[in-house]
């Protein structure tokens, strides 16, 4: 009979230990974006970025494998500082906000690269189209606390797609040769995140 309690407690403190190394982190909106950059007639970069990044992050300490993150991009606010080019990036011609106002991203596997950093492999969802990308990471930095006893890491993550892989086919042709836009984009995500694994004790209360 002791032996059977003692298995049975022992399985209980493993399987509270393995819980306590697997963290929640909510990505900051007010501290994190998107942003992309692509070529413009051949000769320059036109840069932009999305005003609402959301999502979290699980990180299993034990096995970094077994984390995994879920990213929520609001497609209509992206931003190229140009009135008229924004409303035209989000027509139908291009992320179509209307019918598709979010960009996705679920992540499937994760490993260490070198230097330090991450893989993280995942299914990027823009317009309704889904394709696997692999984000190479820079981070996660070492945590810190902030005022309220939260603690924050932050990280960055860079890609390359097609957009007509993702149904953004939109061009023109330039009369000397060429695209008016060119097909391959650079993605950069800068994360901060929050623990929300446990929340700060309330500060106590003044007499």
């Amino acid at each position: 009979m002791r032996k059977g309690l003692a298995a049975v407690f022992l399985a209980a403190l493993m399987a509270t230990l393995a819980a306590a190394q697997v963290t929640t982190w909510e990505i900051d909106s007010a501290h994190s974006g998107a942003h992309f950059s692509v070529k413009h007639m051949m000769v320059s970069t036109v840069r932009g970025d999305f005003g609402s990044l959301k999502g979290s992050i699980q990180i299993d300490e034990a096995d970094i494998s077994r984390s995994s993150v879920e990213a929520v991009i609001d497609a209509t606010t992206i931003n190229t500082r140009v009135a008229r080019r924004d409303e035209h990036l989000r027509s139908a011609d291009f992320f179509d906000v209307a019918n598709h106002p979010t960009i996705t991203f679920r992540s499937k596997r994760v490993a260490r690269s070198g230097g330090g950093g991450l893989q993280v492999v995942g299914d990027l969802t823009i317009r309704g189209n889904t394709r696997e990308v692999a984000l190479d990471v820079e981070g996660p930095t070492p945590p810190i606390k902030d005022q309220r006893g939260n603690a924050r890491l932050g990280a960055t993550a860079t890609t390359r797609i097609n957009r007509k892989e993702f149904g953004l086919t939109w061009n023109r042709a330039l009369e000397a040769g060429g695209l008016t836009v060119g097909d391959q984009v650079l993605i950069t995500i800068d994360i901060e995140a929050i623990n929300r694994t446990a929340a700060p004790a309330p500060a106590a209360k003044k007499q």
